[in-house]
């Protein structure tokens, strides 16, 4: 089977060297219609509904059945020409010269659509991407500023927090672990089994399995979790 003699890409002639790609451009790349035109015919001879051998429609014709101009369909036969994959004489026509270089041809053009087309599908997942992080960011900054308006209104609004076996304060009194002083937090509520005691005062005794209600600060809750659970006890969940 003959080769090609030359090493011609088609497809180099129709994308300029460009420096680094604006990701945000949204740009279609494709093929030319001739060059798409010259596949199509390639792919025919592929699927043997022309042989070789073969002469193929006259330049008018092949214009007329693609909807495109003349001068399209003659850069078209161009195309497989420069190839091998036809042989132009004139007036003789255009003759099928190499069934191999067409399946070559339209192996190369597919491997490059999908080159492009992956390209176009990464940047579109890419642009999705930026819009979700855009509107998720704006769903974050909505939270947080309701919370800040919501809380400057109501700053007395209780952390929690649960006592267990891990504590070492166990069946300690407020008072005797010196909370307040440590954590800068003020008891408000301790919830027993069904039971909430209101403003337990400094001699409420922490059992297992309480829940310790408090105010304080923006920063409380983290020292009232350093405090009652120190580094090498498990602290609680949630």
């Amino acid at each position: 089977m003959p080769g090609l003699k030359k090493s011609y890409n088609p497809f180099l002639m129709t994308i300029p060297q460009r420096g680094k790609e604006n990701m945000e451009d949204k740009v279609k790349v494709t093929a030319p219609v001739y060059q798409r035109i010259a596949a199509d015919i390639a792919a025919k001879i592929v699927d043997k509904r022309y042989h070789v051998g073969e002469k193929i429609y006259a330049r008018s014709y092949l214009a007329s059945q693609y909807n495109v101009s003349s001068e399209t369909a003659r850069r078209a036969i161009c195309v497989l020409s420069d190839l091998e994959i036809v042989d132009v004489t004139k007036g003789s026509g255009v003759v099928i010269k190499s069934y191999a270089n067409a399946v070559r041809f339209v192996q190369q053009y597919t491997d490059i659509q999908s080159v492009y087309d992956l390209k176009r599908d990464i940047l579109e997942s890419m642009e999705r991407q930026k819009q979700e992080s855009r509107y998720l960011r704006q769903c974050i900054d909505n939270i947080l500023d309701r919370t800040e308006r919501f809380q400057s209104f109501n700053p007395f609004i209780p952390f929690e927090v649960k006592i267990t076996a891990q504590t070492p304060y166990l069946n300690k009194s407020i008072s005797d672990i010196n909370f307040w002083h440590y954590t800068n937090a003020t008891v408000i509520g301790v919830k027993r089994e069904q039971t909430i005691l209101i403003s337990p005062g400094p001699y409420a005794v922490l059992r297992e399995n309480d829940t310790l209600y408090y105010c304080g600060d923006d920063n409380c809750q983290t020292r009232v979790i350093n405090f009652l659970y120190p580094k090498g006890t498990t602290q609680p969940v949630g």
